[in-house]
């Protein structure tokens, strides 16, 4: 089955890396973050802004998660690796090739997630690279150590796991314009209320976005969990997600 599996991760590579569209993703992804953080830093100590001064630790840790901006980014990426197969009718011949689908889906969600390591990495180095030089131009960039680090690796980690939670909902939704809608809307407008009503605040830290905001670092947010506890849950949520995808991709007629 190793064997097997490996040749179908080196399969679903050359489709990918054979079209545009990671490229398009990467540069989104990385434009995405660096703006972020370049208006971060820009507002930084702004008494309007509300924004911790560049001198602060909260700074640095905040400046730092800002890379997890390109979490939408990750997902999308994760659907597109899924639902192209559907959208260019190609999953018949991919199916008939590997009579096995769990095998496909199982390669699908290890090549998506090897491949989201370096984007998470280059994406990161964008962040940083905006928030030394415009910090230092500023006169207080943050130190890229201790706190600052850990929450910079776990933005990495969370490109990641966004990524494989985005191969399981293009297996479970299969249509591709409505996965990347459905990501969306609970992205920008589910959580995001869920966050802002009092009633409902109190659940939003057992949330993918609450596990995140958990991970990282977050501005005057509710209530969270511990970090290690958020990246577990999140971690949880992607497991989760790639069983559910498999089962479906397994169970179902492929048309």
């Amino acid at each position: 089955m190793g064997t097997v599996v490996a040749r179908l991760v080196r399969a679903e590579w050359t489709k990918l890396f054979t079209t545009r569209v990671w490229i398009g993703l990467l540069i989104g992804a990385c434009v995405l973050s660096g703006a972020f953080a370049a208006l971060f830093t820009a507002f930084a100590g702004n008494p309007d802004s509300g924004l911790p001064p560049l001198d602060s630790p909260a700074y640095g840790q905040l400046a730092f998660s800002l890379a997890t901006n390109a979490t939408v980014i990750s997902v999308v990426l994760g659907i597109i690796g899924i639902t192209q197969e559907y959208r260019h009718r190609t999953a018949t011949p991919t199916f008939l090739a590997t009579p096995q689908r769990g095998r496909v889906v199982i390669a699908k969600l290890l090549a998506y997630a090897l491949v989201a390591i370096p984007y998470a990495v280059i994406v990161c180095a964008v962040t940083v690279a905006v928030v030394l030089v415009y910090g230092n131009a500023r006169g207080g960039a943050p130190e890229l150590s201790g706190n600052n680090l850990e929450v910079l690796a776990f933005a990495g980690l969370a490109l990641v796991i966004y990524t494989v939670i985005g191969v399981g909902l293009g297996a479970l939704l299969k249509n591709q314009v409505g996965a990347i809608v459905a990501a969306l809307i609970y992205l920008f407008v589910v959580e995001p209320l869920l966050r802002s009503i009092p009633a409902t605040s109190g659940a939003y830290k057992w949330l993918p976005g609450g596990a995140l905001e958990a991970m990282t670092a977050t501005f005057e947010g509710p209530d969270l969990l511990e970090q290690w506890q958020g990246a577990l849950l999140l971690l949880g949520y992607g497991l989760a997600a790639a069983l559910l995808g498999t089962l479906l991709a397994v169970r179902r007629d492929v048309a």
